[in-house]
């Protein structure tokens, strides 16, 4: 494989772009040797090949911006974008899919069953629950077995 080909099968793998790639002139070597991608992934483990950091350019101006919305600027009625059924809506579906992504993963866990998942679904789907930590205090309430570790992990899904 060339170094070319190598850096493109590297930035599919790293999930980057090509020229975010870089592999150290001291393994150039291997890097032409490298024929699989189980190759390329080895080389990527010991370090020869690696990504840049990704940039954040932001802008004076924009760190402004930022500084004065952490003190409260900038965030009154006049910056409201959007009626305010358009608002609880956009609240309402974030609610919604955060509870879902918790239902599933409990689900992929198998810690809950098909059954169970679907009763719960229903619930979540009515708005029976406001917030993530009802809908896990509910799950363990009806005797679902859910660890401590398990509990906080969820919670930030």
């Amino acid at each position: 494989m060339s170094v070319k080909l190598t850096r493109r099968v590297a930035a599919d793998i790293m999930k980057r772009g090509e020229t975010s790639i870089r592999i150290k002139p001291s393994a150039i070597d291997d890097a032409k040797k490298a024929i699989t991608r189980d190759d390329v992934k080895e080389l990527i483990k010991s370090g020869s090949i690696y990504a840049m950091a990704e940039k954040r350019n932001v802008s004076r101006y924009g760190k402004s911006l930022k500084k004065k919305r952490s003190e409260g600027r900038k965030r009154g009625p006049g910056k409201k974008k959007g009626t305010k059924k358009t608002r609880s809506t956009a609240n309402h579906m974030k609610r919604m899919r955060s509870q879902r992504r918790i239902l599933a993963a409990l689900k992929s866990d198998k810690t809950i069953n098909n059954e169970q998942y679907k009763e719960f679904y229903a619930l979540v789907k009515g708005g029976t629950f406001q917030t993530k930590l009802t809908l896990l205090n509910h799950i363990k309430s009806r005797g679902v077995e859910i660890s401590d570790e398990r509990l906080e992990k969820l919670k930030h899904i």
